[in-house]
């Protein structure tokens, strides 16, 4: 009779333990969210973000070391020689703004390098003009795609791919945990074509993002998510129930902060700014634009990004190939209670992945 108490009382407490540990993940995640969302994105300030003056005379010399001046490091200011050139500066993304003074000073811009720049650059220029007590007139050299008015729709596809991608991984490492690793990654391929496909979908026939060039834009989701997915199903091998924390890391708090989908680097901190020369995030959004507003200029090293994020993928997975082989080598062949007692354990384990994962 007095054993019964007991045991409930032993059961409560490492029921409670149980929850305890597992609530290690979500507050971690927590503290991760907000140092990047809120590092990358609180305060945004530009610095060094590069824009012409049109004019070689005196008056435009003036004014561009003026702005440089006055801008404190915000700006980085030449002249050239005429609007042709500052519109080509614009669409090979060499400048973010382009200040024609006169009587009638325009201003050019191209939205879809980035948006939140060319309100920036064209806030900046406002003033320059209402001082001269003139109008300003403003000119898009590259507009976005009239389903994408504010140029973050490529951002958000980013979300959604990024989602899918490893919340995948969580279901291909963990319930296909027992599957040899070949298919492992077979399903890590197909579900990255599927995942691209309904990206493609998202951004083509149901919400307009892009008017051209949806096929690139498949390409570009399907070597994304692969690498992704391949890369998680890879870590898993070593990382268990820690792997959905540890894609979170690299795919979402590294990567969306990076991807200049929201903020360029000029108006984030420099440790973003470094991630977004080689961030995968960074490749696929930048690699969009790119292919789809700017002529495909720089694409080619977009592109290389995108593909040794792949190369990483495949690389996790010949390691976790050469490990699980190992353990398959030094492991002994347990009681049948024993094993039975293991897998009803990592049954629980897989089923509380999954359900972290996607309730992420």
């Amino acid at each position: 009779m007095s054993t019964g108490p007991s045991a409930a009382a032993g059961s409560t407490s490492a029921a409670l333990r149980h929850v305890l540990s597992h609530l290690v993940t979500p507050l971690l995640m927590c503290v991760g969210m907000g140092l990047a969302y809120l590092g990358a994105f609180h305060a945004p300030e530009p610095h060094d973000l590069r824009v012409d003056v049109v004019g070689s005379g005196p008056s435009a010399q003036v004014l561009a070391q003026t702005l440089q001046d006055k801008g404190h490091g915000a700006l980085s200011v030449r002249t050239v020689a005429d609007r042709a050139t500052a519109v080509d500066h614009l669409r090979t993304q060499d400048s973010y703004g382009a200040y024609a003074p006169g009587r009638s000073p325009e201003l050019l811009v191209a939205t879809a390098s980035s948006d939140t720049s060319a309100t920036v650059v064209e806030k900046v220029f406002t003033e320059v003009a209402a001082g001269q007590g003139a109008p300003l007139k403003v000119t898009d050299t590259a507009p976005t795609a009239d389903g994408d008015p504010t140029g973050q729709g490529i951002f958000f596809l980013l979300v959604a791919v990024s989602i899918g991608s490893y919340a995948s991984v969580a279901v291909i490492g963990g319930a296909g945990g027992v599957l040899p690793l070949r298919i492992r990654a077979a399903l890590a391929v197909a579900a990255s074509l599927v995942v691209s496909v309904i990206g493609a979908v998202f951004a083509g026939p149901l919400f307009g993002l892009v008017d051209h060039g949806l096929g690139g834009l498949w390409a570009m989701a399907w070597l994304y998510a692969a690498g992704i997915l391949l890369i998680g199903v890879g870590l898993h091998t070593f990382l268990k129930r820690w792997t959905t924390l540890g894609v979170m890391v690299l795919f979402v708090m590294l990567n969306f902060t990076s991807s200049g989908g929201i903020f360029r680097p000029e108006l984030q901190p420099g440790f973003f700014g470094a991630l977004h020369a080689f961030w995968n995030g960074a490749g696929f959004v930048e690699g969009v634009r790119s292919h789809v507003y700017f002529g495909g200029h720089a694409l080619g090293g977009h592109l290389l990004v995108l593909a040794l994020w792949f190369v990483a993928g495949i690389v996790a997975m010949a390691l976790a190939g050469l490990a699980e082989r190992k353990r398959r080598v030094a492991g002994t062949v347990a009681a049948p209670s024993a094993g039975e007692l293991l897998g009803v354990r990592a049954g629980a384990e897989t089923e509380e992945e999954i359900e972290e994962a996607v309730a992420v």
